[in-house]
């Protein structure tokens, strides 16, 4: 079938509840409160609250009122949120979401990204975000993967450009966060981009590429341009 052909095309399932194993990081669908508190600690721990500074939301000044906002937000309708735990602590560092799902048309977007201190920037937060790629495109199917952020966020526009996702274009005044005008930055993935992008993602993350202290030899950049 051509990119132009769609004659086949089926709805697709929506994301469900179920688990993503990964070589360093296990994705848990949060469907119930057991990984709040760890969540809570990992967010709070070394004071760095430079985390929330995009988001609606935190920071949050006790475990009481994270729960709340975790109660509301994690079990809302229509989003998948998942608690991101890496293998070598057992315990939840961050959280990431599908959301604004379009099953007819087998388009989702990743959000509410929020990585806490430990886990920014290391081998398993990247692993996190290709896990939710290969959900998205191999296990259902689907067309195209967004990436939206406020434009004046330039650590998750670089985090964007690096996975692989094509900046498309600024949507001005698109919401009022915190008070001010945001400006989103939109990216994508689509399926006829998926195929090399999945093969540089696995070459980066084959244990040869990485030494005895777990630095990366080659960079994805580096694979993807490969």
């Amino acid at each position: 079938m051509s990119d132009s052909d769609l004659s086949g095309w089926s709805e697709r399932p929506l994301p469900g509840p179920a688990v993503i194993e990964g070589r360093t990081v296990r994705l848990e669908p949060i469907t119930d409160e057991s990984r709040f508190r760890e969540l809570y600690e990992a967010f709070k721990a070394g004071g760095d609250t430079s985390l929330w500074a995009y988001l609606p939301y935190g920071p949050f000044d006790d475990f009481s009122s994270f729960e709340s906002f975790a109660k509301r937000t994690y079990f809302a309708d229509g989003f998948v949120f998942h608690a991101i735990i890496p293998h070598r602590t057992g315990r939840a560092g961050g959280v990431a979401a599908l959301m604004r799902t379009d099953a007819a048309n087998g388009v989702t977007e990743v959000g509410h990204i929020c990585f806490s201190p430990a886990l920014k920037a290391s081998t398993e937060a990247s692993e996190a975000i290709f896990r939710l790629m290969v959900r998205v495109f191999d296990e259902l199917g689907y067309r195209r993967f967004e990436w939206k952020c406020d434009d004046g966020n330039a650590p998750s526009k670089r985090a964007a450009e690096r996975f692989g996702f094509v900046f498309e274009g600024l949507f001005r005044q698109h919401m009022v966060v915190r008070g001010r005008n945001r400006d989103t930055a939109w990216y994508s993935i689509i399926d006829k981009e998926w195929p090399a992008l999945k093969a540089a993602f696995e070459a980066w993350l084959d244990p040869a590429n990485f030494d005895a202290e777990g630095r990366q030899i080659r960079a994805l950049r580096e694979l993807r341009a490969a």
